[in-house]
Protein backbone atom coordinates (compact mmCIF):
# COMPACT_ATOMS: atom_id res chain seq x y z
CA UNK A 1 0.00 0.00 0.00
CA UNK A 2 1.05 3.32 -0.35
CA UNK A 3 1.71 5.39 3.24
CA UNK A 4 -0.47 8.55 3.42
CA UNK A 5 1.81 11.16 4.79
CA UNK A 6 -0.68 13.88 5.83
CA UNK A 7 -4.31 14.83 4.41
CA UNK A 8 -4.61 18.30 4.06
CA UNK A 9 -8.19 20.12 4.28
CA UNK A 10 -8.69 23.05 1.94
CA UNK A 11 -8.78 26.42 2.97
CA UNK A 12 -11.61 28.77 2.11
CA UNK A 13 -10.73 31.49 0.18
CA UNK A 14 -13.73 33.23 -1.61
CA UNK A 15 -13.04 35.55 -4.69
CA UNK A 16 -15.69 38.40 -4.52
CA UNK A 17 -19.18 36.43 -4.82
CA UNK A 18 -17.31 33.34 -5.71
CA UNK A 19 -17.63 30.42 -3.45
CA UNK A 20 -13.68 29.37 -3.66
CA UNK A 21 -11.21 26.77 -1.37
CA UNK A 22 -8.03 25.35 -1.70
CA UNK A 23 -6.16 22.56 -0.39
CA UNK A 24 -2.83 24.11 -2.01
CA UNK A 25 -0.48 25.91 -1.50
CA UNK A 26 -1.44 26.61 2.47
CA UNK A 27 0.80 26.89 5.20
CA UNK A 28 0.82 23.16 5.75
CA UNK A 29 1.25 21.87 2.04
CA UNK A 30 3.26 24.61 -0.80
CA UNK A 31 3.30 22.16 -3.66
CA UNK A 32 2.99 18.31 -4.79
CA UNK A 33 5.89 18.23 -7.61
CA UNK A 34 5.19 19.11 -10.64
CA UNK A 35 1.18 19.61 -9.36
CA UNK A 36 1.39 23.96 -8.05
CA UNK A 37 -2.25 24.66 -6.92
CA UNK A 38 -5.51 23.83 -6.92
CA UNK A 39 -8.87 26.20 -6.60
CA UNK A 40 -12.00 24.42 -6.53
CA UNK A 41 -15.17 26.81 -6.66
CA UNK A 42 -18.06 26.52 -5.84
CA UNK A 43 -20.44 24.49 -5.46
CA UNK A 44 -22.54 27.40 -5.91
CA UNK A 45 -25.98 28.21 -7.48
CA UNK A 46 -26.35 31.49 -9.22
CA UNK A 47 -29.30 33.65 -9.78
CA UNK A 48 -30.49 35.35 -12.71
CA UNK A 49 -28.69 38.37 -14.58
CA UNK A 50 -25.64 37.54 -12.60
CA UNK A 51 -21.79 38.52 -13.18
CA UNK A 52 -20.54 35.33 -12.99
CA UNK A 53 -16.85 33.73 -12.68
CA UNK A 54 -14.70 37.03 -12.01
CA UNK A 55 -11.16 36.03 -13.87
CA UNK A 56 -10.94 38.82 -17.02
CA UNK A 57 -7.48 39.29 -18.67
CA UNK A 58 -4.74 38.08 -16.88
CA UNK A 59 -1.25 36.99 -18.19
CA UNK A 60 0.56 33.82 -17.32
CA UNK A 61 4.14 32.17 -17.99
CA UNK A 62 6.38 29.08 -17.52
CA UNK A 63 2.77 26.61 -15.58
CA UNK A 64 -0.02 25.31 -17.59
CA UNK A 65 -3.58 25.29 -16.21
CA UNK A 66 -6.09 22.19 -16.57
CA UNK A 67 -9.95 23.26 -15.83
CA UNK A 68 -12.30 21.06 -15.07
CA UNK A 69 -16.12 22.18 -15.41
CA UNK A 70 -18.58 20.32 -13.45
CA UNK A 71 -21.58 22.44 -12.89
CA UNK A 72 -21.74 25.43 -15.07
CA UNK A 73 -19.64 26.57 -17.90
CA UNK A 74 -16.92 28.54 -19.06
CA UNK A 75 -15.59 30.73 -21.72
CA UNK A 76 -12.32 31.11 -22.53
CA UNK A 77 -10.60 33.35 -24.60
CA UNK A 78 -6.82 33.92 -24.83
CA UNK A 79 -4.36 36.19 -26.59
CA UNK A 80 -3.14 33.51 -28.84
CA UNK A 81 -6.78 33.29 -30.78
CA UNK A 82 -8.20 30.55 -28.96
CA UNK A 83 -11.75 30.97 -27.79
CA UNK A 84 -14.29 28.10 -26.49
CA UNK A 85 -17.45 27.92 -24.27
CA UNK A 86 -16.79 24.36 -22.25
CA UNK A 87 -19.75 23.22 -20.34
CA UNK A 88 -20.28 20.64 -17.47
CA UNK A 89 -18.33 17.55 -17.85
CA UNK A 90 -15.67 19.39 -19.91
CA UNK A 91 -11.81 20.12 -19.33
CA UNK A 92 -9.88 22.77 -20.29
CA UNK A 93 -5.73 22.31 -21.09
CA UNK A 94 -3.83 25.25 -21.95
CA UNK A 95 -0.03 25.95 -21.67
CA UNK A 96 1.09 29.29 -20.78
CA UNK A 97 4.61 28.53 -21.84
CA UNK A 98 6.42 31.66 -23.03
CA UNK A 99 3.48 33.84 -21.79
CA UNK A 100 -0.02 34.67 -23.36
CA UNK A 101 -3.19 36.68 -21.56
CA UNK A 102 -6.14 34.83 -21.05
CA UNK A 103 -9.96 35.64 -19.58
CA UNK A 104 -11.83 32.74 -17.70
CA UNK A 105 -15.29 34.40 -17.56
CA UNK A 106 -19.13 32.50 -17.42
CA UNK A 107 -20.74 32.43 -20.84
CA UNK A 108 -23.80 35.27 -21.77
CA UNK A 109 -26.16 32.38 -21.33
CA UNK A 110 -24.79 31.52 -17.64
CA UNK A 111 -25.10 35.34 -16.70
CA UNK A 112 -28.65 35.93 -18.19
CA UNK A 113 -30.24 32.22 -16.73
CA UNK A 114 -28.03 31.31 -13.99
CA UNK A 115 -27.42 27.68 -12.74
CA UNK A 116 -25.31 25.25 -10.77
CA UNK A 117 -21.58 26.43 -10.84
CA UNK A 118 -18.90 24.14 -9.88
CA UNK A 119 -15.14 24.78 -10.98
CA UNK A 120 -11.86 23.85 -10.46
CA UNK A 121 -8.27 24.49 -11.76
CA UNK A 122 -5.22 22.91 -11.36
CA UNK A 123 -1.81 24.62 -12.36
CA UNK A 124 1.04 22.19 -13.51
CA UNK A 125 4.34 23.05 -13.64
CA UNK A 126 6.16 22.94 -16.94
CA UNK A 127 10.14 22.04 -16.74
CA UNK A 128 12.61 24.67 -16.85
CA UNK A 129 13.32 23.27 -20.93
CA UNK A 130 10.02 24.06 -21.49
CA UNK A 131 9.13 27.43 -19.92
CA UNK A 132 9.42 29.37 -23.03
CA UNK A 133 7.64 27.31 -25.65
CA UNK A 134 4.43 28.58 -27.36
CA UNK A 135 1.23 28.83 -25.97
CA UNK A 136 -1.76 26.35 -26.62
CA UNK A 137 -5.10 25.55 -25.45
CA UNK A 138 -7.53 22.55 -26.41
CA UNK A 139 -10.61 22.92 -24.83
CA UNK A 140 -13.03 19.53 -25.15
CA UNK A 141 -16.56 18.81 -24.00
CA UNK A 142 -17.84 15.88 -21.84
CA UNK A 143 -18.36 13.76 -25.13
CA UNK A 144 -14.95 14.65 -26.52
CA UNK A 145 -13.28 12.46 -23.41
CA UNK A 146 -12.24 9.12 -23.74
CA UNK A 147 -14.53 7.16 -20.75
CA UNK A 148 -14.14 3.59 -19.37
CA UNK A 149 -15.56 1.89 -16.62
CA UNK A 150 -14.60 0.19 -13.57
CA UNK A 151 -16.32 -2.07 -10.69
CA UNK A 152 -19.24 -3.46 -12.71
CA UNK A 153 -19.93 -0.21 -14.36
CA UNK A 154 -20.19 1.77 -11.01
CA UNK A 155 -17.09 3.71 -11.16
CA UNK A 156 -16.60 6.13 -14.55
CA UNK A 157 -13.86 7.25 -15.34
CA UNK A 158 -12.41 10.05 -17.49
CA UNK A 159 -9.06 9.76 -18.59
CA UNK A 160 -7.73 13.29 -19.51
CA UNK A 161 -3.69 12.43 -18.97
CA UNK A 162 -1.73 8.93 -19.88
CA UNK A 163 -3.04 5.91 -20.22
CA UNK A 164 -4.99 3.63 -17.79
CA UNK A 165 -7.05 0.41 -18.27
CA UNK A 166 -5.93 0.39 -21.77
CA UNK A 167 -7.72 3.85 -22.98
CA UNK A 168 -5.20 6.43 -23.76
CA UNK A 169 -6.47 10.11 -22.43
CA UNK A 170 -7.71 13.28 -24.29
CA UNK A 171 -4.59 14.95 -23.89
CA UNK A 172 -1.17 14.43 -24.39
CA UNK A 173 0.96 16.09 -21.88
CA UNK A 174 3.87 18.62 -21.96
CA UNK A 175 5.99 16.27 -19.88
CA UNK A 176 4.55 12.31 -18.92
CA UNK A 177 1.67 12.69 -16.42
CA UNK A 178 -1.61 10.72 -15.59
CA UNK A 179 -4.53 12.26 -14.91
CA UNK A 180 -7.83 10.71 -14.44
CA UNK A 181 -11.56 12.37 -13.38
CA UNK A 182 -13.38 9.27 -11.12
CA UNK A 183 -17.23 9.44 -10.64
CA UNK A 184 -18.07 6.73 -8.12
CA UNK A 185 -20.91 5.06 -6.86
CA UNK A 186 -21.02 4.67 -3.35
CA UNK A 187 -19.65 1.20 -2.45
CA UNK A 188 -17.72 0.89 -5.57
CA UNK A 189 -13.62 0.27 -5.20
CA UNK A 190 -10.57 0.43 -7.08
CA UNK A 191 -7.22 -0.59 -7.05
CA UNK A 192 -4.23 1.39 -8.98
CA UNK A 193 -0.64 0.93 -9.06
CA UNK A 194 1.56 3.94 -9.45
CA UNK A 195 5.65 3.97 -9.06
CA UNK A 196 7.03 4.74 -6.50
CA UNK A 197 8.92 7.70 -8.10
CA UNK A 198 5.76 9.50 -9.19
CA UNK A 199 4.41 11.69 -7.01
CA UNK A 200 0.90 11.58 -6.47
CA UNK A 201 -2.21 14.19 -6.39
CA UNK A 202 -5.12 12.88 -4.84
CA UNK A 203 -8.18 15.53 -4.15
CA UNK A 204 -11.20 14.45 -3.44
CA UNK A 205 -13.93 16.54 -5.02
CA UNK A 206 -17.19 15.24 -3.64
CA UNK A 207 -18.13 12.78 -1.25
CA UNK A 208 -16.58 10.11 0.97
CA UNK A 209 -13.71 7.66 0.41
CA UNK A 210 -11.24 5.60 2.52
CA UNK A 211 -8.07 5.16 0.44
CA UNK A 212 -5.67 2.64 1.90
CA UNK A 213 -7.70 2.30 5.28
CA UNK A 214 -8.06 5.90 6.03
CA UNK A 215 -11.27 7.65 5.79
CA UNK A 216 -10.94 10.89 3.49
CA UNK A 217 -13.98 13.44 3.29
CA UNK A 218 -14.74 15.94 0.46
CA UNK A 219 -12.62 18.87 -0.26
CA UNK A 220 -9.40 17.17 1.06
CA UNK A 221 -6.57 16.47 -0.82
CA UNK A 222 -4.07 13.50 0.47
CA UNK A 223 -0.54 13.71 0.45
CA UNK A 224 1.25 10.69 -0.20
CA UNK A 225 5.34 9.71 0.45
CA UNK A 226 7.33 7.90 -2.11
CA UNK A 227 6.83 4.45 -0.62
CA UNK A 228 4.37 1.43 -1.52
CA UNK A 229 2.99 1.19 -4.82
CA UNK A 230 -0.92 0.18 -4.61
CA UNK A 231 -3.85 2.60 -4.25
CA UNK A 232 -6.80 1.06 -2.82
CA UNK A 233 -10.08 3.33 -2.76
CA UNK A 234 -13.84 2.56 -1.68
CA UNK A 235 -16.48 4.92 -2.16
CA UNK A 236 -18.56 5.33 1.39
CA UNK A 237 -20.92 7.24 -0.69
CA UNK A 238 -21.62 8.86 -4.34
CA UNK A 239 -18.10 10.97 -4.99
CA UNK A 240 -16.16 13.16 -7.76
CA UNK A 241 -12.32 12.28 -7.41
CA UNK A 242 -9.73 13.84 -9.43
CA UNK A 243 -6.26 11.40 -9.29
CA UNK A 244 -2.89 12.11 -11.45
CA UNK A 245 0.36 11.68 -10.81
CA UNK A 246 3.81 12.29 -12.31
CA UNK A 247 8.03 12.01 -11.58
CA UNK A 248 8.79 15.27 -10.07
CA UNK A 249 10.78 17.52 -11.55
CA UNK A 250 13.38 18.62 -8.39
CA UNK A 251 13.29 21.92 -10.05
CA UNK A 252 14.10 25.12 -8.17
CA UNK A 253 10.48 26.83 -8.10
CA UNK A 254 9.75 30.69 -8.15
CA UNK A 255 6.17 31.73 -8.41
CA UNK A 256 4.80 35.27 -8.24
CA UNK A 257 1.53 36.18 -9.53
CA UNK A 258 0.99 34.61 -12.09
CA UNK A 259 3.95 33.25 -13.43
CA UNK A 260 6.05 30.25 -12.23
CA UNK A 261 9.49 30.00 -12.76
CA UNK A 262 12.64 29.22 -11.75
CA UNK A 263 14.85 32.01 -10.78
CA UNK A 264 13.73 35.68 -9.44
CA UNK A 265 15.52 37.08 -12.16
CA UNK A 266 13.27 34.60 -14.42
CA UNK A 267 10.27 36.41 -12.82
CA UNK A 268 11.45 40.37 -13.24
CA UNK A 269 12.14 39.32 -17.03
CA UNK A 270 8.45 38.12 -17.17
CA UNK A 271 6.96 41.27 -15.21
CA UNK A 272 9.29 43.08 -17.90
CA UNK A 273 7.81 41.15 -21.33
CA UNK A 274 4.40 41.33 -20.26
CA UNK A 275 4.13 45.38 -19.82
CA UNK A 276 6.51 45.71 -23.06
CA UNK A 277 3.79 43.83 -25.04
CA UNK A 278 4.91 39.97 -25.65
CA UNK A 279 2.42 38.25 -24.60
CA UNK A 280 0.24 39.26 -27.36
CA UNK A 281 -2.44 41.71 -27.68
CA UNK A 282 -5.32 41.61 -25.99
CA UNK A 283 -8.50 42.44 -28.10
CA UNK A 284 -12.79 42.38 -25.70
Amino acid sequence: MRKIKKIHKSEYRPIADLVTYSPMPTRSLQMIDPFLFLNHHGFQTYPEHNQGLPFGPHPHRGMETVTFILEGDIMHKDSSGHESVIGPGGVQYMTAGKGLIHAEVSSSEFKKKGGDLEILQLWLNLPAAKKMMDPNYIGLQKDEIPTFELSEGKIQVQQLFGEWNGVKGAFEGTFPITMSTIYLEEGSQFTKEIPEDENIFFYLVRGEVKINQEEIQFRHLVEFENEGSTLSVEALEKSILILGHAKPFNEPVVAQGPFVMNSQQEIYEAYEDYQQGKFGSWNG
